[in-house]
């Protein structure tokens, strides 16, 4: 045990020593197997582990459910706070085959009330039934309404963001691409939390952080797959396929310390930078993929505090 409270622990992941926040560790044999071969059963347990997540005070908001027309109609839940100005576009994790409006609901909640912001929650179709690009196409449909109805929404069009959650980080990614090559809407902003945007899996953390907690590099593996089934990746699937990332909207990214996609998240921070895109880059030391479920560690609630302010900041005049 180190003085201030963190465990040095013995790693398969590198054959060393490595340091994990004391207050997630504890945590970590609690946690069910990381496995997506069943996607029906991985959802259920998705589901389950959600509906355990307490969510936060919604007095000062109001919240609706609605449909957005598109060429398959996409659900969307609406959190709105009290004078919000602003809006992002928000997208759940689960590796593109887990996840809905109502696991996402405490995250979603939390995000709208730090940040200040709209946030419209997406139900975007999964795969493997919907493999790609069903995901990215539900998520610009609702980009498009957004600010084809930002009076009603009552938002200024000029402050419409973009940001997720890994593999919904990962989806938000490739909506700002798309937007910029077909001079869709304007993006004020994306926040990409633990994104997942490299399915070749070749950077050092990939290949070395092979059995890390949540998120192993089978199950990632795994979840490209389901998601891309036989098809080649492009850019719009994998964002870090992207040769240029010039005239993008400035970005904060959230990295965890213990994640096979940190060093992917890390290194289209670099690329968005010799680019001339502003990025925040926020690596946040002994975390691990999805680690900021766990509400009672400190750490934790500095990550969720941080991605509202960052998101407040964006929306500021």
């Amino acid at each position: 045990m180190m003085a201030d409270g963190w465990r040095m622990i013995p790693s398969a992941v590198t054959g060393t020593m490595v340091v994990m926040d004391p207050e997630l560790e504890a945590f970590i044999p609690l946690f069910p197997p990381a496995d997506l071969t069943d996607p029906v059963a991985n959802r259920k347990s998705l589901a389950e582990l959600a509906a355990g997540v307490p969510a936060p005070d919604t007095v000062d908001m109001t919240i609706e459910d609605c449909t957005v027309p598109a060429d398959v109609d996409v659900r969307v839940r609406i959190y709105r706070p009290h004078h919000a100005q602003g809006a992002i576009v928000w997208l759940h994790g689960g590796g593109w085959v887990m996840g809905d409006l109502d696991t996402e609901h405490p995250w979603a909640s939390r995000l709208a009330d730090a940040s200040g912001a709209v946030v419209i929650s997406v139900a975007y179709r999964l795969a493997p039934e919907h493999r790609f690009p069903a995901a990215l196409d539900d998520t610009y449909a609702v980009l498009t309404w957004t600010a084809e109805h930002a009076a009603d929404l009552e938002i200024d069009p000029e402050r419409i963001a973009v940001g997720g959650h890994s593999s919904g980080g990962g989806l938000a990614a490739a909506v700002v691409l798309r937007a910029r090559d077909q001079q869709g809407p304007p993006i004020r902003f994306q926040l990409l939390n633990q994104p997942s945007l490299d399915d070749r899996q070749e950077t050092w953390s990939a290949r070395h952080f092979t059995d890390t907690p949540w998120l192993t590099r089978d199950k990632l593996a795994t979840a490209w797959r389901h998601y891309l089934g036989s098809a080649p990746a492009t850019p719009y699937a994998a964002p870090a396929r992207a040769v240029d990332l010039s005239g993008l909207p400035p970005a904060y990214i959230g990295t965890a310390e213990f994640d096979p996609n940190r060093d992917e998240n890390i290194g289209y921070a670099q690329r968005l930078l010799q680019a001339g895109v502003s990025v925040e880059l926020h690596q946040w030391p002994g975390t691990f993929h999805g680690s900021q479920a766990i509400l009672s560690a400190e750490v934790s609630q500095r990550q969720i505090a941080e991605l509202g302010a960052a998101l407040r900041r964006a929306m500021a005049a």
